[in-house]
């Protein structure tokens, strides 16, 4: 196992606390008006007004980003129910891009966070593990491209590039 070197929160935007609340809302809500109401005998309003939404809700849980620590050799994207390990190897470059996610569709994903994959017209596809897109870390590997959002970006990226023994080019878009 990796010692932590650094540990960055994952803080969450306005609009994702806003989204969450609201998802939250209908999905109990729905299960509340499915278990108060309605032909309760009937196994099918059980299924689609209480156990779908429980399970849709329960289900997305584990997948929360909750922050992000910097081992000698990985990036772990800290979520509630495990981590994601994102290796250092192979990183070709690290950089500021507070516009990662704008205008992207969404390809899936879940509540409680924007994560998933991705696509907009500049980056293509990609992957995020993010909170708020105001923060935005794009992580370039030769296959693929991360978004990460990290409370202190600079910081961040500081030591990201230091741990991947990138060059410090002052690339901040």
């Amino acid at each position: 196992m990796n010692r932590t070197l650094a540990e960055f929160r994952a803080p969450w935007s306005r609009a994702l606390r806003v989204t969450t609340i609201v998802s939250a809302g209908v999905l109990l809500g729905a299960v509340l008006v499915g278990s108060l109401t309605g032909p309760r005998h009937l196994l099918v309003w059980w299924l689609v007004m209480v156990g779908i939404p429980l399970i849709v809700f329960t289900a997305s849980l584990p997948f929360m980003v909750r922050g992000y620590g910097l081992t000698e050799q990985s990036i772990e994207v800290r979520r509630l129910g495990w981590t994601t390990t994102l290796p250092l190897l192979g990183l070709v470059s690290v950089t500021g891009d507070s516009e990662a996610l704008r205008s992207a569709w969404r390809l899936n994903g879940g509540l409680f966070g924007i994560t998933g994959w991705f696509w907009n017209r500049r980056l293509g596809r990609f992957r995020a593990f993010a909170t708020d897109p105001s923060r935005g870390v794009l992580l370039r590997y030769s296959n693929r491209k991360v978004v990460v959002t990290p409370h202190d970006t600079q910081h961040f990226i500081v030591r990201v590039r230091t741990l991947a023994g990138l060059r410090n080019s002052g690339i901040w878009f």
